[in-house]
């Protein structure tokens, strides 16, 4: 059963006064020393519009660059957690990756019988049934097809494979391929499922995968958040805050935990 979209944890800061911000953040990075806990108190609670306001405002009324005094203040984990907040592309990437993935996908909830037999049939000949993979196929169906369309395929591909179509790709392709197919097929079935399996993987066992784990909490903060924390919970028994609680440490963990918004 679908679960009902929650949305993000970071939202646009009521009172907002982005000259004030600029002011807190300067104090906070000004002298001996740098009042990291003033910086996340100030940046992790404003959402990226706001962020982009601060910048300006700091450009302004201080005349020096935010990100630039960030990055000379700034080391390690937290400092790439900051900057990626601050940084435009953020917004950029989501943007971009959303446009990507329509590639010409038909984004709506048309659903054509025939023409869900016959996709999961091309699909099944393009792989399990022929000698190598015709990737074409793949991409063609995978990258152009709305998603109710392609949940019917899924199932459809099941009935005349006996196999789900992630062990198929699994066993027909590979290297970045693979991973490309599997995330384009996670993400239709569940694509707060998707970055909380991501989010899982770049924290269990020995060492952290820090580059993935700020991504997707920096990137997902304002869209998803609290459905990737009810996935998490759901499919690994224990709160996304808790894991990132254990795995993290000092104003790097602070920041993170702000983004994840709460241990639920």
């Amino acid at each position: 059963m679908a679960m009902a979209t929650k949305g993000g944890t970071v939202k646009a800061a009521s009172g907002f006064n982005a000259m004030e911000d600029a002011q807190t953040l300067r104090k906070a990075m000004k002298g001996l020393g740098t009042d990291e806990d003033a910086i996340i108190s100030v940046l992790a609670y404003r959402n990226t519009a706001q962020r982009q306001e601060i910048r300006t405002a700091y450009k302004s009324t201080i005349g020096r660059d935010l990100i630039d005094d960030l990055k000379s203040e700034l080391s390690g984990n937290f400092e790439q957690v900051i900057v990626g907040m601050m940084t435009p592309t953020v917004l950029y990437d989501v943007q971009e990756l959303r446009r990507a993935m329509k590639g010409g996908r038909d984004e709506g909830n048309y659903l054509d019988d025939a023409l869900v037999r016959q996709d999961a049939q091309d699909l099944y000949e393009a792989g399990e049934k022929k000698w190598g993979t015709d990737e074409v196929k793949f991409l063609t169906v995978l990258c152009s097809r709305n998603r109710n369309h392609l949940l019917h395929v899924f199932d459809e591909y099941k009935r005349i494979s006996q196999k789900d179509i992630e062990q198929s790709i699994k066993s027909e392709t590979s290297g970045s391929f693979e991973d490309a197919l599997l995330a384009i097929v996670k993400c239709m079935r569940n694509k707060s499922a998707y970055f909380a399996e991501k989010l899982y993987k770049s924290m269990k066992g020995l060492g952290t995968d820090d580059n993935t784990l700020i991504r997707v909490m920096v990137s997902r903060a304002e869209i998803d958040m609290l459905d990737i924390r009810a996935h998490f919970k759901r499919l690994y028994g224990k709160s996304l805050y808790s894991f990132i609680k254990g795995d993290t440490s000092g104003d790097y963990r602070k920041v993170l935990l702000v983004l994840c918004g709460g241990d639920d």
